[in-house]
């Protein structure tokens, strides 16, 4: 059985597709890429983030730190915040304050299947 020809899914912002986007208060969705939040979170998965999410210590988030978007575990360290991921084969992010947090992610799902679901909020 040949696997056929591969699509290639274009990323462009809401903006430049005619699209006036989501509010900046609205839950979206991301699908995982990489390994760097397993073994939690592998890649394929849908996590669900919450802009407005209320960020703790343990909280999982997505930031934007040096123009990238990132999805770590944010933790209190001995010099203030860091964004760790759970794979030790990457790098710790060391923050000043809270601004690069973009949102918490509130849900985790595998495309389909219903009963792999997985709320890190109440």
């Amino acid at each position: 059985m040949s696997a056929g020809p591969q699509k290639t899914i274009p990323v462009v912002a809401a903006e430049a597709a005619g699209d006036p986007g989501c509010s900046g208060s609205e839950s979206f969705a991301l699908m995982v890429l990489g390994d760097s939040m397993a073994p939690e979170f592998v890649e394929g998965e849908i996590i669900v983030v919450e802009p407005d999410g209320h960020v703790d210590g343990g909280s999982y988030v997505v930031a934007q730190v040096a123009g990238e978007w990132i999805f770590r575990q944010l933790v209190r360290g001995a010099a203030g915040w860091q964004l760790r991921p759970l794979n030790p084969a990457y790098p710790v992010v060391d923050l000043d304050d809270l601004t690069p947090v973009r949102g918490v992610v509130i849900q985790k799902s595998r495309p389909g299947r219903r009963r792999a679901l997985k709320r890190y909020v109440d």
